[in-house]
């Protein structure tokens, strides 16, 4: 983790920069490059999970962001379900009033034996009790999911799974990403010994598809527009649900692999 103090002088140092342009010669040149295109509106906690870092200490960096920078609007950050669970109900609407409006995290699936399987280290019944606080504290939850997680012998239950739980925690967003073998991993080994059977890229969208009609959304953005999907949709949920499906239904049935991302494209 890194110290309080090392953050704020990150942020002086971006302080400085907008309002005099000018630069600091012991801070990274990644933060000034990221600082010329920046509108000042957004900030965003990287690199890893935020919420983890200590209560007291997270209230006072973004306490000092805010006082440097007054014109930030949100702040965002990735949030596991364990840390939204550590926190307090009150804790979550300090953060709020402290302007970190949006958490980003990894649903990855709905399926209990299969989030064992990975070790996601949460049930769906605790990613759903997560996402639940998110909300009720007034902040933007957006979620992401993994196409093809399953197998092929799993498939259908996690997209139904998944959608379920989509449902029940109804976020503001979801974000559909497809499975990518990395060498060295567990899941890449049991490819290669032939105990994992990955999905076709037809199959991946067979299941985005029965993920997208079994949700119920109040008002979701739901997209497939990462770079490790094979085709991208997106649109707004339940509103545009029909012309989502219509657009997955015609892939489907041209069967056209011209239609798809090609492999070499695709990315994590």
């Amino acid at each position: 983790m890194r110290d309080a103090d090392d953050v704020k002088s990150e942020i002086d140092a971006l302080a400085l920069f907008t309002r005099k342009g000018m630069r600091l010669p012991d801070v990274s040149k990644v933060v000034y490059d990221v600082a010329q295109g920046w509108d000042g509106k957004k900030v965003f906690l990287q690199d890893g999970d935020a919420l983890v870092y200590p209560f007291p200490k997270l209230r006072e960096v973004l306490q000092y962001l805010n006082e440097k920078l007054p014109s930030v609007e949100r702040i965002g950050t990735y949030a596991t379900p364990q840390d939204i669970l550590r926190r307090s109900s009150e804790e979550l609407k300090e953060l709020k009033r402290l302007k970190l409006g949006i958490f980003y995290t990894g649903l990855e699936s709905g399926d209990d034996e299969l989030l064992q399987k990975i070790g996601k280290g949460a049930t769906s019944d605790e990613l759903v009790e997560a996402g639940k606080k998110v909300k009720e504290a007034g902040i933007i939850f957006s979620v992401t999911i993994i196409l093809g997680l399953g197998g092929v012998e799993g498939s259908q239950k996690h997209a139904l799974e998944t959608a379920r739980v989509l449902s029940e925690i109804d976020p503001e967003y979801a974000g559909a990403l497809t499975l990518t073998f990395v060498p060295g991993t567990p899941l890449y080994e049991q490819r290669e010994r032939n105990e994992f059977h990955p999905l076709s890229p037809f199959q991946s969208l067979e299941e985005l598809k029965l993920i997208i009609e079994n949700s119920n959304f109040t008002d979701c953005f739901f997209s497939s527009m990462h770079a490790s999907n094979y085709l991208s949709v997106r649109g707004r949920l339940p509103r545009d649900k029909e012309k989502m499906l219509s657009e997955l239904e015609k892939v489907l049935a041209a069967r056209n692999p011209s239609l798809l991302r090609p492999e070499f494209l695709r990315g994590l």
